[in-house]
């Protein structure tokens, strides 16, 4: 019997091991798969709108990774949210896999050196490897082909960043941490307690900390342009652009008008008459003038015999659906961001706490629809991910518009085959930062989903004379995991450690929700009011020239 009794036990944790890497690799393969998407997607991104005149390799395969690594990041969030999920049954018991601590251990594990590895190579990319690129293509000089002092310069202007980078690493590392236990201890037996503990953590309140700094960066980014982008991007697909026919004439009938000024302005000198300074002032922004409605008119004219143009017409019902479409998802993340927002006001912790909440106390349309959806893989790693590029083509959508500001002064703009390399690696830059603080902000839509999932805890009742009911009894309640949760019966999702290792994050990242609530707000409104944009928005500028022009018409 004793042999009999070991086979069994032997079998099932062949089946329990066998459960275990089977759910593993399918959370990790669908993973992979999303790689191959993403640096595919990455790579025609940037190909699309990088200046072929301009385009350097260097700045392409560094804003190509750039871009790579943030949404590959974004996409480990939907695994990490699996695996912890998969750990139980929807009753509340703990899978056979899962039962053992080492083995829930080395899960959260492979997550938390995920999330390691992808947010270490961000931190290189930003504090690193964008500065020096950036700086190094600004040092490029036609008559200068010296690339070591090139190098050298670049490496100058980047040592500040490193300084930057460190820094927050430091105070990561130690600020946050209590006290030695032995007040009396000397310096050094403190110090040695410091990176002790900063060991047993692994160090991951210092990568905490510069990615949340870096989070509250993409704060900012998400306000700026997400917000508006979220608005503008439906609005523009519902309204559509102009007729190019319309145009066309339109734009013939203002090079006739500023023709005839410039014949004004130069009859006068024929007759001998001198111009003032105020005539020759108008004559000079006539003639600047004509040059830019010469090139909008060989613009419209290739728009128009363009196939791109006849099949965008053609398409026009389904960019009206979609733009539908893409309103009532931006509706549907402002309703559950507010929802969100006004749970944590109502019946958080407070302040100090970071507005946690603990429970689920206002019901969240996103969030039920997730939990709904998560039993069935892959159906909220697909929503997740939907989500995440939504984020993306909004962010876009909105930088498109705006350009690159700082503060009031524009840098750069973004257009089709016309973008600079330093103004690719300032869009990777924003675009990593906003996708690094989607991530909250899907928390925010879905605070418990990204928590702990699907799971759900065995409360168990009691006996008639106080005691548990005997036994392994499942007769309890079962209820979804939240904050109130026994700590052993829940297991809490490695990015949301990421996210909220330091209060005052959270508190910022609560008031930021609100001010990108109304920024939407404001945008939408704007949106509305603004007419119809032209077939070929952004194609032609004042400060554009011959050369460029060609490089986009051919």
């Amino acid at each position: 019997m004793f042999v009999a009794g070991s086979q069994v036990q032997s079998s099932a944790v062949k089946m329990a091991d066998q459960s275990l890497l089977s759910e593993s690799a399918l959370g990790w393969s669908l993973f992979t798969l999303v790689f191959l998407v993403i640096l595919a997607f990455s790579w025609v991104y940037i190909r699309k709108y990088q200046s072929r005149q301009e385009s350097e390799v260097i700045s392409t395969i560094t804003a190509i990774c750039a871009l790579a690594v943030a949404l590959i990041t974004s996409a480990l969030l939907p695994v990490d949210i699996f695996l912890v999920s998969y750990m139980k049954n929807p009753n509340g018991t703990y899978k056979v896999w899962a039962e053992n601590n080492e083995t829930r251990g080395q899960i959260e594990d492979s997550v938390l050196y995920a999330y390691y590895s992808l947010y270490s190579i961000i931190l290189f990319c930003v504090f690193l490897w964008i500065p020096f690129v950036y700086f190094y293509y600004e040092e490029k000089d036609d008559d200068n082909t010296d690339k070591c002092s090139q190098v050298k310069n670049a490496l100058k202007y980047t040592i500040g960043f490193i300084i930057v980078c460190t820094a927050l690493l430091l105070i990561g590392a130690f600020v946050p941490m209590e006290a030695p236990p032995n007040q009396n201890a000397t310096q050094w037996e403190k110090m040695q307690y410091l990176f002790e503990e900063l060991g047993n953590k692994h160090g991951l309140p210092a990568l905490s900390f510069s990615i949340s700094s870096l989070t509250l960066i993409g704060m900012l980014a998400v306000i700026t342009y997400t917000a508006y982008g979220m608005s503008v991007l439906p609005l523009n697909l519902i309204k559509g652009s102009r007729s190019v026919v319309y145009e066309r004439l339109e734009n013939t009938e203002d090079i006739e008008e500023v023709e005839h000024q410039i014949e004004k302005l130069k009859a006068k000198c024929e007759d001998g008459r001198p111009l003032s300074s105020r005539d020759r002032r108008n004559l000079q922004e006539f003639q600047v003038k004509l040059q830019v409605l010469h090139r909008r008119g060989r613009h419209l004219e290739v728009a128009e015999s363009h196939c791109c143009t006849k099949i965008g017409s053609a398409l026009r019902p389904l960019k009206v659906l979609m733009g539908v479409v893409f309103i009532l998802v931006a509706l549907l993340f402002v309703v559950a961001l507010f929802i969100s927002n006004l749970d944590k006001a109502l019946h958080s912790a407070g302040i100090s706490s970071g507005f946690m909440v603990f429970g689920t106390n206002l019901t969240n349309p996103l969030n039920e629809l997730l939990m709904a959806l998560q039993p069935v893989f892959p159906l909220d790693y697909i929503l997740i991910t939907v989500i995440t590029m939504y984020f993306v083509f909004t962010s876009m959508a909105g930088i498109r518009n705006m350009g690159i500001w700082f503060f009031w002064i524009r840098l750069y703009k973004i257009r089709p085959k016309r973008t600079r390399p330093q103004a690719l690696l300032f869009l990777c830059m924003i675009l990593l930062l906003i996708v690094l603080h989607t991530s909250y902000m899907i928390y925010s839509l879905a605070p418990q989903y990204v928590m702990y999932g699907s799971q759900r805890y065995l409360l168990q009742s009691s006996g008639p004379k106080g005691g548990l009911t005997p036994g392994n009894a499942t007769t309890g309640t079962t209820r979804n995991c939240d904050a109130d949760a026994p700590q052993d019966e829940c297991t809490v999702t490695r990015s949301y450690l990421f996210l909220h290792n330091f209060w005052f994050f959270s508190t910022i990242y609560y008031f930021g929700n609100w001010v990108f609530l109304g920024v939407f707000l404001i945008g939408l409104v704007v949106s509305c009011c603004k007419g119809k944009r032209s077939v070929i928005e952004g194609a032609v500028e004042a400060d554009d020239s011959d050369m460029s022009e060609d490089e986009y018409i051919h």
